[in-house]
């Protein structure tokens, strides 16, 4: 490497920069020019308008829905993951199915909700809702599980 290329790439001056853009190729005489790059068009600039963060109550109405289930089986979990994943709460009932599927589906949803940033709680005995990230539960059900341990319910 010459010492005018080195100076070029850490000085770069014009005379260098004019005499880089001649080249010398081995068994030829005559000086070829490097073509330069074609420039680069402009493209007309457009404003992207920002987001509104306002929302009709239409459609906040339209895009809301909570789905009430009573699976019967431990197969029927994905199809409540995908209802969680369309956006909608579900409501589930599982007093037909036996514990152990239950407590199955159960932990299979609770996944899902961590999944999907959602939320699951109990309601009442072996009923649960499960929430997506953009339904929001307030408040608490606790008087049922009172009436629930005087009767000597079993619990799980």
């Amino acid at each position: 490497m010459s010492w005018s290329k080195v100076k070029y790439f850490f000085f770069d001056t014009p005379e260098e920069k004019e005499a880089a853009q001649y080249s010398y190729e081995k068994g030829q005489t005559e000086m070829k020019k490097q073509q330069d790059p074609p420039e680069q068009q402009d493209v007309p600039f457009t404003k992207v308008q920002p987001k509104q963060n306002i929302v009709s109550i239409e459609t906040a109405k339209q895009s809301s829905k909570v789905v009430l289930l009573e699976p019967r089986t431990y197969s029927e979990a994905q199809g409540i993951a995908d209802h969680l994943k369309g956006k909608r709460a579900v409501v589930i009932n599982l007093q037909r199915m036996s514990t152990d599927q239950a407590v199955r589906i159960v932990d299979f949803l609770s996944g899902t909700v961590y999944a999907i940033g959602g939320d699951i709680q109990k309601l009442g005995p072996k009923t649960f809702i499960c929430t997506p990230e953009n339904v929001d539960i307030v408040g608490a059900i606790s008087e049922l599980f009172g009436e629930e341990e005087e009767t000597n319910i079993k619990r799980w």
